[in-house]
C-alpha cells in the first residue's frame, strides 16, 4: 500500500484532481472565473482548473484531520494580507468555496457528516480513502519514472573519466626543477651587538 513519504504532497495532489474532473457532480460554479480564494490574495487563481485543485486539497484535509468543518477548513486555507505600510495581518480563506466544495464531495458520496462526540463535521467515507490510495499510488508511479529520467539524465550528461598516465619522462623533468630551487638560508639567531 502506499504511502504519504512515497510520493510528494504536490504529485498526490494533482492525481487526485484528475480523478475528481471524472465526477459530474464536482463542478465550478460561474462565478469561480472571477472570484478570489481568500481576502489576502490580491488576484484570482491563474488555473483553469483551481477548483478542482482545491476539492482535492479539501479532500486530502479531511482525510487527514476530519471531522472537520468550514471553519477550520478558512483557517487552514487563509494567508496573511499585504496591508501596504501597515503590519501584515492573517485573513481567513473564502468560506463560500470551501462549503461549496465540502457539499459536492459530500453529494458524489467521498465525505460524510459525523458527530463524534464534541467534534463535528466531514469525514471520510470508503470511496474517498479508496480514491485517495488510488492517487497515491499513480503519483508514485509518477514520481519514480521522472527520478529515473533525471538520474539517467544526469549520467549521460557528465563527462567519461579518463584514467591520467603520466609518462615517466615528466616526473624526472619535476624532480630536476626541484632540485634547481635555491635553498633556505639559514639566519643565526644571535642578537645583534649594542654600540655604545
Amino acid at each position: 500500500m502506499a504511502i504519504l513519504r512515497d510520493a510528494p504532497i504536490n504529485d498526490i495532489i494533482e492525481a487526485i484532481t484528475s480523478e475528481l474532473k471524472k465526477i459530474k457532480t464536482i463542478t465550478a460554479p460561474e462565478w469561480a472565473v472571477y472570484v478570489k480564494t481568500g481576502m489576502h490574495k490580491e488576484r484570482p487563481p491563474m488555473r483553469e482548473d483551481w477548483w478542482y485543485v482545491r476539492a482535492a486539497a479539501v479532500l486530502k484535509s479531511v482525510d487527514k484531520l476530519g471531522p472537520i468543518g468550514v471553519s477550520k477548513l478558512r483557517t487552514k486555507y487563509g494567508g496573511k494580507k499585504n496591508r501596504g505600510h501597515k503590519p501584515e495581518r492573517f485573513y481567513k480563506g473564502s468560506g463560500n468555496i470551501l462549503r461549496k466544495i465540502l457539499q459536492q464531495l459530500e453529494k458524489s458520496g467521498l465525505v460524510k457528516h459525523q458527530d463524534k462526540t464534541v467534534h463535528k463535521g466531514k469525514v471520510i467515507t470508503p470511496a474517498g480513502k479508496k480514491m485517495i490510495i488510488e492517487a497515491m499510488k499513480e503519483a508514485k508511479k509518477i514520481y519514480s519514472k521522472r527520478e529515473s529520467e533525471k538520474k539517467a539524465k544526469v549520467e549521460t550528461a557528465r563527462p567519461q573519466e579518463k584514467p591520467e598516465s603520466v609518462p615517466n619522462q615528466d616526473i624526472s623533468q619535476k624532480k630536476e626543477v626541484k632540485q634547481d630551487r635555491p635553498e633556505k638560508v639559514q639566519v643565526s639567531e644571535k642578537p645583534a651587538e649594542k654600540n655604545g
